[in-house]
């Protein structure tokens, strides 16, 4: 994109997450998913990769998701809307969770089923540590995506955890990882929900969705 587009895009993102922001549904079961109606972006993640932070801090509502520091907590898929432009939609987390196997792998069917049916769909931010890098339950996430042709986004998280002079190095192994898959686009952002770092340019990717 050129400048031009950038600052376009920079103030619909701003505008589109400083509108109204209402939880909708939380949903555990296909059957009970809300109508296609309009533009959805999903965010997945590792159990405590920063979701709910995230999600908190793109919209500025403290209290939207609730974060938590103990693994496992988003237990259905959470619609968020947008003032009726976009949904926003937080998946369950994966990986490390203080709850039973028959409650993962029914949060991992209901992932998989929903990732292969919604047609609204069209993005999933892939959460990632950026203390961490990826992991195998990421690879087998991407898995999954690559297996629905859904297109998903690698989003690093926590970066003022970090040292800033790590951050490219961070960026530049992942891309080199999802480079072959592929339904990854080519683009790695890097934000931290405290600082507020990134989220400017992850609004604007986002919001393109609803400025085309």
């Amino acid at each position: 994109m050129n400048d031009a587009v950038d600052g376009r895009l920079l103030e619909a993102g701003r505008k589109l997450f400083a509108g109204p922001c209402d939880f909708m549904l939380g949903v555990v079961s296909l059957e009970t998913l809300p109508d296609e109606d309009g533009p959805e972006v999903a965010f997945a993640g590792r159990s405590n990769v920063g979701k709910s932070s995230l999600l908190n801090a793109l919209t500025g509502r403290n209290g939207l998701a609730r974060a938590s520091n103990t693994p496992g907590r988003t237990r259905e898929i959470n619609y968020f809307d947008l003032g009726g432009r976009m949904r926003l939609v937080d998946l369950p987390g994966y990986g490390f969770a203080k709850v039973s196997k028959s409650d993962v792998e029914r949060w991992t069917r209901l992932t998989n089923d929903f990732l292969r049916g919604r047609t609204a769909l069209r993005r999933v931010c892939l959460l990632v540590d950026s203390r961490h890098g990826l992991k195998p339950a990421d690879h087998d996430m991407m898995d999954m995506l690559d297996a629905a042709a859904v297109n998903y986004q690698i989003v690093l998280t926590k970066i003022d955890k970090i040292k800033p002079s790590a951050v490219p190095s961070v960026r530049d192994g992942v891309l080199a990882a999802i480079s072959k898959r592929p339904a990854a686009h080519p683009v790695v952002m890097a934000t931290s929900a405290e600082t507020g770092e990134g989220l400017s340019e992850l609004r604007a990717e986002l919001a393109a969705f609803v400025e085309r």
